[in-house]
């Protein structure tokens, strides 16, 4: 297991700067057993030294690519596959580790395609307003996937939400609870950057 100061989602790409030991060590144990692992966000604590706190719903981590340096670190790109509930923490070994079982990949329904279509025009007004602000997102002409559970997930990736946020939405097991939740998120979010727009004119 790998506890980060960040949220990895289903369909993710995260690239990571691993420099720290237990994590060097995790790393070469992964490439032996099958390039996965799994990662959490951090509830309170620090990502160097150990010791933080942990949330029990996290994403497996796929290896896409990765290079190991002549000083031990590694680089590596990863892509998010399927969501875990931690069923039990065991003591770091040196890396932290956990007894887990998968989460199920519930079904994109017709009415979470629908939330999610309707939620698409204020996800691209909002994107278009970080970047009005001055601030790194994407593009809000960003396309999604023709598979309707990928979407699904697509548009969590790409709102520009909160670490907590992201947390709150990987723990919902329903595509259609999902979708309004992010909703309600987004129109927050439409709401404070509109605010702060304003305050620029």
């Amino acid at each position: 297991m790998f506890p980060l100061g960040t949220v990895l989602l289903p369909h993710m790409v995260l690239p990571l700067h691993v420099f720290e030991p237990r994590y060097r060590a995790l790393m070469q144990q992964v490439m032996v057993d099958g390039r996965e692992f799994g990662v959490v966000l951090i509830r309170r604590g620090h990502e160097v030294g150990g010791g933080e706190q942990r949330y029990d719903v996290g994403t497996i981590a796929h290896v896409v690519e990765a290079e190991e340096l002549d000083d031990g670190r590694w680089l590596v790109i990863t892509l998010g596959t399927g969501r875990v509930q931690v069923e039990r923490w065991l003591p770091d070994a040196p890396y932290p580790l956990a007894e887990v079982r998968t989460l199920p990949d519930a079904r994109a329904t017709a009415p979470a395609l629908a939330l999610r279509d309707t939620l698409l025009p204020r996800l691209r007004r909002v994107l278009a307003m970080q970047l009005e602000l001055g601030r790194d997102g994407v593009s809000p002409t960003v396309e999604l996937s023709d598979d309707p559970a990928v979407a699904c997930w697509q548009v969590v990736v790409v709102a520009p939400v909160t670490p907590l946020d992201a947390q709150q939405l990987l723990a919902i097991d329903d595509h259609e609870e999902r979708m309004r939740v992010l909703g309600e998120l987004l129109a927050d979010l439409e709401e404070s950057f509109g605010w702060q727009l304003r305050g620029q004119t």
